[in-house]
């Protein structure tokens, strides 16, 4: 059972101006213009259906989204209408001027106020009957010239959207999505909608969009991890006056990232406007593409396994049966064109289409380069989810991830990732430790990486930490770390515990990436027999080591993604580290039995110095693309 003390005392700090002494950086944004022609080609009056799944931990969100949705309100030119399914216990906020309420309700949006068009009681927003419904009925009462559906709530990539939670968080797969769209247009004889959205984590995949090209013109979604607030629905407003679709969409593109800068978590966001009519051609040059990687799978698979290693991933996560595997597809395919030039021709044509079908884009520093979309690649076939063959279509991609397992399995032992010394090599300096060791081979290895731990009486390592580490192409062989001897610790100003992170650099961006693996009880989990698995992200710049953005995400295991966590002050996080036993077994423990206050906002972190005697473990590790791993690891004391 967790006890804790009886008073606090926080000081009311928030914690990005805790960490480093603070200076909040604005994030870069690369954004193209978009034709703002009011007169161009499907310019005129719109009907906007939001389909918000609030049956979930994120309904404080989605209320204020709804608010933001009566500041605009339905006008001559555009009607709002939103099916909004609310949970029992998150909020209990009215909303333009409508008491809470649990279930589902089919509102019309006005300025300042919303009208219930019908009360649709226990709803499952993760059947997809029931989108169809609502897309048929929003556009057969509210006709127009052009149609908009936004679907928000918990988003996960190619296994779809939702998790309602009074149905057995019961969520909409892509192929449901699919469906739906078809069955609800169809019904009204209309052919696609003029655009297409998700307010959700990482729904801009090429997955996503060729699969659902036939339902829309333009899909509008973020590649990476959505911070809770999600998009800014004043930018509606866009649609009060005749605009056509792009223009909508570049509208609530923009705001978006102006809401992001507000809340101060501009450098994470990601945010695409993607014309699926062109996907046709991104689906041409990604089978020609695949079937390339495919002929010569044994032979490109180790600038693959590099290039993999080294590109800008989403959903990322400590624990990689926690990660979504999600890797931007345009980097990726130009990372592999530069380095094996019997496929450049089709990486390049691929890039040239991604470039064509993206109109508008946002990024951060810690997201710096994002193309638009995002592609499905696991390193390793254990951590590959068998649901993904079943996706239609898939450009070939599939046939070249069974191919590139293939190669990494047939991989010869004299070939595999291996060391040729027991121990690394340990030298201290003034800025901290470094370890390295001779390998056999560059050939065939993706990446280096060091982890640290205390050494514990049992025998047992806590590690603390892991970090990029290089290794040599030039046939020296040698692989090196660092270790900057210092731990990441938390606060509440009551208690201090220490944390498990992984640090990530990026140095043409200048940021860093932490992330810090942890658990959160609720109040009512009075014995902490039950808890959510959190991911706590932070974004620094990597000079001074000042917090760009903070965010917590929460790990839905139905759905296998991350949505920001809601807490309550009054409840516990704790972080969690990597306990290893001396038989080489694994587990992910609580920091301490205590824990923190969830008081999110005000707690306090800092990196502190290793005491002088501390014992320590440090491990340097080279893994092939085939997922075979060699370690070298040393023994010290912290002088």
């Amino acid at each position: 059972m967790m006890e804790r003390g009886s008073t606090r005392s926080l000081g009311r700090r928030s914690a990005a101006g805790l960490l480093f002494g603070v200076l909040l950086l604005g994030a870069s944004a690369c954004s193209f213009e978009a034709d703002a022609d009011a007169s161009s080609a499907g310019a005129g009056s719109w009907t906007v259906l939001t389909y918000s799944i609030a049956d979930t931990d994120l309904e404080p969100y989605m209320m204020v989204d709804v608010d933001e949705m009566g500041q605009v309100g339905s006008s001559e030119n555009l009607s709002i209408v939103a099916l909004v399914d609310r949970a029992a216990d998150y909020s209990s906020d009215p909303v333009l001027g409508l008491d809470d309420w649990t279930g589902g309700k089919l509102l019309e949006i006005n300025e300042g106020s919303a009208t219930e068009v019908e009360d649709l009681g226990d709803v499952n927003t993760g059947d997809p009957a029931v989108l169809a419904e609502f897309v048929r009925r929003g556009i057969e009462e509210y006709p127009a010239d052009n149609y908009a559906l936004i679907i928000s709530d918990h988003g996960a990539s190619w296994p779809g959207v939702g998790g309602d939670e009074s149905s057995d968080n019961d969520s909409l797969s892509l192929a449901e999505i699919d469906t739906a769209l078809a069955t609800g247009l169809n019904a009204v004889g209309v052919d696609k909608l003029d655009l297409l959205g998700f307010d959700a984590c990482l729904m801009a995949t090429y997955e996503v969009a060729s699969t659902l090209a036939p339902r829309a013109d333009l899909l509008l979604a973020s590649q990476e991890l959505e911070p809770g607030h999600g998009w800014d629905y004043t930018a509606l407003d866009a649609a009060s006056v005749p605009v056509n679709g792009q223009t909508l969409g570049s509208a609530l593109l923009a705001g978006f990232a102006a809401q992001a800068a507000d809340e101060g978590n501009e450098s994470g966001i990601t945010l695409s406007l993607v014309d699926l009519t062109r996907m046709t051609a991104v689906d041409d040059a990604l089978a020609t593409f695949s079937a390339a990687l495919v002929d010569r799978a044994a032979a490109v698979a180790p600038v693959v396994g590099v290039s993999l290693a080294g590109t800008l991933g989403f959903g990322r996560s400590p624990d990689p049966l926690e990660d979504t595997h999600m890797t931007d597809l345009g980097i990726l395919a130009g990372e592999i064109g530069v380095e094996a030039l019997d496929v450049s021709d089709a990486a390049d044509d691929l890039v040239r289409v991604i470039n064509d079908a993206v109109l508008d884009k946002v990024d951060g520093l810690a997201t710096l380069g994002a193309t638009g979309l995002s592609i499905y690649f696991p390193p390793q076939q254990e951590y590959f989810s068998a649901d993904y063959l079943s996706l239609d279509p898939t450009g070939g991609w599939s046939d070249f991830l069974s191919s590139y397992y293939a190669a990494g399995a047939s991989i010869p032992a004299g070939e595999r990732a291996q060391f040729t010394a027991t121990e690394g090599e340990v030298s201290f300096a003034d800025d901290g430790l470094y370890i390295s060791g001779p390998f056999a081979s560059a050939e065939n290895l993706a990446k280096a990486s060091i982890r640290y731990g205390l050494i514990e009486a049992d025998g047992s390592i806590t590690f603390l930490g892991q970090e990029e580490a290089s290794f040599s192409s030039d046939g020296s062989g040698v692989a090196e770390g660092f270790f900057d001897l210092t731990t990441l610790q938390i606060s509440d100003d009551e208690d201090t515990v220490n944390a498990y992170l992984q640090l990530d650099t990026d140095e043409d961006a200048g940021v860093t990436t932490i992330n810090v693996p942890m658990a959160y009880y609720s109040p009512e989990d009075l014995d902490g027999e039950t808890y959510q698995d959190v991911l706590l992200t932070i974004t620094t710049d990597a000079e001074t080591q000042d917090v760009l953005t903070e965010t917590y995400y929460a790990f839905n295991a139905d759905l296998g993604t991350y949505g920001e966590l809601t807490a309550d002050p009054a409840g516990i996080i704790v972080p969690e580290v990597l306990n290893v036993l001396a038989d080489g077994s694994e587990e992910w423990l609580a920091t301490s039995d205590y824990g923190l206050y969830a008081d999110l906002p005000y707690l306090q972190y800092d990196f502190v110095a290793l005491e002088s005697g501390t014992e320590l473990y440090i491990e340097l590790g080279v893994v092939d693309y085939g997922g075979n791993t060699s370690t070298v690891s040393a023994r010290v004391t912290v002088p």
